[in-house]
């Protein structure tokens, strides 16, 4: 871990932090005239925070003191030396942010970050200052969703800041965490951005969990033939999209900060708990990647099903089709039949005088033969043609 630097007095303080407003407000260049000291009523000094969920002052591993604002805090570290400053805000407004960035030399870049969040998780060094942004996640069971927080931390040699942008995670638990394990917090800022780590990767445990059962219940109604099974599988495929976002970049980070172990000079102790966590933050990020895989192949068998349901629906209106026409060909052909010996009968029903068969001594047999004939052939061509 790097040394603690001296802090400088409040007069110098007070300058450097006007060139820094200026760098992170200002898309130009600072100015070349000397910067001008900044009045009694500068936002550093007296605007008192909104945001600030809790800040305290530590010194090898203990709680010193809990300032209620900003500006006290920033007063007690500067006569502390050896002492660590964690600032939690949720939130915060641009003042807020600007003034923490006066006071501790924040990146320009890095506060920019800050301001406008919606930033993918990400792992940059700016000098002494470590600026790393996750992204928490928390599944909600009752509409099946998982809800993403996005949490930015600022590591240096004597503080910790961490901007939340979202209900997740819990960093009270963290802190409650470090202040009952004295001889871990006293390892300094990394220790802590180790603990946040830890939460934020076994925060995630949940999230497995929870669409592990969902997953099992689509497979259920994939083959029980639910019709609402595919916007289930589509929208769950969207959650493992982002949950993949905010899971595999852990991977790289956490193997970067492990890179750095011997050139910081990390302690021995706490480079076997960041080795833990990039063994979980590795095992969730294969869980998402199969999670995504077997709702590709769950969608495609569901789509085949689909597609096999349909073919047996139209199959069957061919086959009712099929038997609708064989039943009206033979309803045809028994009326064709019948209607011979009806035109037959209703011509030599007419009676009329100049109708020769009607005196005909044969014409009876003849009519009445010729409905036979015409009976009988029809029936044998239709039987023939199977349409009977």
């Amino acid at each position: 871990m790097p040394e603690r630097r001296a802090r400088p007095a409040p007069t110098a303080k007070s300058n450097r932090k006007s060139v820094w407003r200026r760098a992170v407000t200002s898309s130009g260049p600072p100015s070349s005239e000397p910067p001008t000291p900044r009045p009694a009523s500068s936002p550093t000094t007296e605007a008192e925070p909104r945001s600030i969920v809790q800040a305290a002052l530590y010194r090898d591993g203990v709680r010193v003191s809990a300032p209620e604002s900003l500006a006290e805090t920033f007063r007690e570290l500067r006569k502390q030396q050896d002492g660590m400053a964690w600032i939690g805000l949720a939130r915060p407004t641009e003042a807020e942010i600007l003034s923490l960035a006066d006071e501790f030399d924040l990146h320009p870049l890095a506060v920019e970050d800050a301001m406008e969040a919606h930033q993918r998780p990400k792992l940059e060094r700016y000098g002494e200052t470590l600026f790393v942004v996750l992204r928490a996640a928390r599944y909600l069971d009752a509409s099946e969703e998982v809800d993403f927080g996005e949490l930015h931390v600022f590591v240096g040699p004597d503080f910790l800041i961490t901007v939340r942008h979202g209900a997740a995670p819990d960093l009270s638990a963290v802190r409650h965490r470090m202040e009952e394990s004295p001889e871990l917090l006293k390892l300094g800022p990394e220790a802590v951005l180790y603990a946040i780590l830890d939460a934020v990767v076994d925060g995630y445990a949940p999230v497995v969990s929870g669409v592990q059962n969902d997953i099992d219940e689509i497979e259920t109604e994939v083959f029980s033939g639910d019709p609402w099974v595919s916007r289930r599988i589509y929208e769950l495929s969207r959650e493992m999209v982002e949950f993949q976002r905010a899971t595999r970049p852990l991977v790289g980070m956490l193997h970067g900060l492990m890179a750095g172990f011997a050139k910081y000079g990390t302690d021995e102790e706490l480079q076997r708990y960041l080795r833990d966590v990039a063994d979980h933050v590795t095992h969730t990020s294969e869980r998402v990647d199969g999670f995504r895989q077997a709702l590709t192949e769950i969608l495609t068998v569901n789509a085949t099903l689909v597609t096999q349901q349909q073919n047996a629906e139209m199959r069957a209106l061919a086959e009712a089709g099929f038997e609708q026409n064989e039943e009206i060909k033979k309803i045809s052909s028994w009326a064709a039949i019948l209607f011979a010996p009806t035109l037959v009968g209703t011509i030599y029903g007419m009676n009329f005088e100049n109708m020769p068969e009607l005196g005909w001594r044969f014409g009876y047999p003849f009519a009445i033969g010729l409905m036979g004939v015409v009976c009988a052939s029809l029936y044998v061509i239709f039987k023939r043609r199977d349409w009977l």
